[in-house]
């Protein structure tokens, strides 16, 4: 496996790629890596010729400095996972080789980024749109490979593809979740013990109100979900809206759309854990 510090080295590498006919697939990360971050290594190692990860920490999408400065990176462990998921190259630039000036650019990125983390973190999805245009400008992939739990996230990353008319696929890949349900992040690393056995409630009790659509509306089930969480020590609902998972706007009632999805953001101590679930018929 490559791995490249710099912009220079690593559009020479692709360049080379894309005289030679091959596809690429990218997977774009902030490091710190699990095994839900190589489950999208896997599938773009299975779906193109090459492979490409990057591992930075994007400052321009944190609305708090702290979250920032506690942000877990762990670059040789992340560098031997990849290698051992059959990554091809890994992009690990410094803040200054991404940004050797400050980006400005703002995004008309619609409603789907106003909404839920738009709302309570403002500026955050900007700032994924600077990076993540900035290295797809750099790797020219033709699929790129995020994982739903960022289930917003990925509804902004493609309304800043259509903005940009760029030709990258955005390929959304399932949640992998431990064996106790809780949702695999980076930020899980940061969990006290006792907080890390009180958190698969989250996901726990999301799975549960599933059980409750066909007698309550949306706004029941909201209320039942928050009221459980709320009861738990250490937790502390931030929101949790159910929308349509097309627009991401929140809905009234079960029949506004086909496609309903359970958004939360939940502190467990002072760490913020994001998780989602599709209400099926």
């Amino acid at each position: 496996m490559e791995i490249f510090n710099t912009v220079a080295a690593l559009k020479s590498f692709v360049s080379e790629a894309h005289a030679d006919g091959k596809t690429i697939g990218f997977v774009p990360t902030m490091g710190a890596l699990h095994r839900g971050h190589i489950s999208l290594i896997e599938r773009a190692v299975a779906e193109c010729d090459l492979c490409v990860a990057s591992v930075f920490v994007n400052p321009t999408q944190f609305n708090d400095s702290r979250d920032l400065a506690c942000y877990p990176r762990t670059p040789e462990a992340d560098a031997a996972m990849l290698s051992a998921a059959g990554c091809h190259a890994v992009f690990m630039p410094t803040v200054e080789e991404v940004y050797p000036e400050p980006d400005t650019r703002t995004f008309d990125l619609g409603s789907v980024a106003e909404v839920m983390e738009g709302k309570h973190r403002p500026g955050h999805f900007n700032g994924v749109a600077q990076v993540v245009s900035k290295l797809f400008e750099m790797v020219e992939p033709h699929k790129a490979y995020f994982g739903e739990k960022d289930f917003q996230q990925i509804a902004v990353i493609r309304s800043m593809v259509r903005l940009l008319s760029l030709p990258v696929e955005i390929v959304a890949c399932p949640i992998i979740r431990e064996e106790d349900g809780l949702a695999l992040s980076s930020r899980n690393a940061r969990l006290s013990k006792e907080e890390r056995t009180i958190a698969p409630a989250i996901s726990r009790i999301l799975k549960q109100s599933r059980e409750l659509r066909p007698a309550h509306t949306p706004e029941m089930v909201i209320q039942w979900v928050t009221r459980e969480l709320s009861a738990l020590p250490h937790l502390r609902v931030e929101y949790f809206e159910i929308v349509d998972g097309h627009t991401l706007q929140s809905i009234r009632n079960w029949e506004d759309t086909d496609y309903a999805v359970g958004c939360i953001t939940v502190f467990c101590g002072e760490v913020r854990l994001i998780d989602n679930i599709k209400y099926e018929d």
